[in-house]
């Protein structure tokens, strides 16, 4: 077996990377590469968590005549969708799953219980957990980050459409530099849009590292898993 640096992970999806070109909805096409590539990391012996984002379908500035919380709800049902689809394409390719959400659907997934997700990993199923935290005014950057910690995982893997953390946005500004490490703190100094300020701090108080990667190219995921130099690495000191 090949030798990775991380057995337990949390892998963090935006809604956006199952889009794919199209923008919105879920493109199938990379939804399977999403999967193959997790597929490969599942057969290294490494633990997998993911939460998935919901803004291919639902983002809160869509709403903005809409209630806040109201809003969020709406955005938690959208997690729910791509975790339906997450766990229809890894199921295809022989994995075992199960989806866990925060907000009470027994007809389709399990409500959210600790102590059964960690069973679940240690039984080698793949644990998908949507709903963000069954709280409206918390994203699923918190979510992955209470997710992290709750099941002890080793690191969290943030698939982006961008290939790490730059002190600005490489999209606007040419002159954007691109870091390797950088400390939750210096995020939140220099108010970087990594993930949220909530996200962040959750992270560095339990002291939960992030990798930071382009999910454009899913390979990227088993990299990432092997320790490979990809990406932002952000550490808590």
């Amino acid at each position: 077996m090949e030798e990775v640096k991380y057995k337990r992970i949390l892998l963090k999806l935006s809604g956006e990377a199952l889009a794919g070109d199209k923008k919105s909805g879920i493109d199938t096409k990379v939804l399977g590469d999403i999967c193959d590539e997790i597929k490969k990391v599942k057969e290294l012996g490494v633990q997998i968590a993911i939460v998935a984002g919901g803004g291919n379908f639902w983002r809160g500035k869509n709403g903005t005549e809409m209630e806040r919380a109201t809003s969020d709800y709406v955005g938690m049902l959208a997690t729910v969708m791509n975790s339906l689809a997450l766990q229809d394409a890894l199921e295809a390719r022989g994995m075992y799953t199960r989806v866990q959400t925060a907000i009470e659907m027994r007809q389709i997934a399990e409500p959210y219980i600790k102590r059964k997700a960690q069973k679940h990993l240690e039984k080698g199923r793949i644990v998908i957990f949507s709903c963000g935290t069954g709280n409206p005014y918390f994203t699923t950057d918190t979510t992955a980050a209470l997710r992290a910690a709750e099941i002890e995982a080793d690191v969290i893997l943030v698939g982006k459409t961008i290939d790490g953390v730059y002190s600005a946005d490489p999209k606007i500004d040419p002159n954007a530099v691109k870091y390797d490490k950088i400390t939750y703190l210096d995020i939140l100094n220099k108010d970087l849009k990594v993930m949220d300020s909530t996200a962040t701090s959750l992270c560095r108080d339990n002291n939960i590292p992030l990798l930071v990667f382009a999910i454009a190219d899913p390979k990227n995921i088993v990299r990432a898993v092997k320790g490979e130099k990809i990406g932002t690495v952000v550490v808590a000191e």
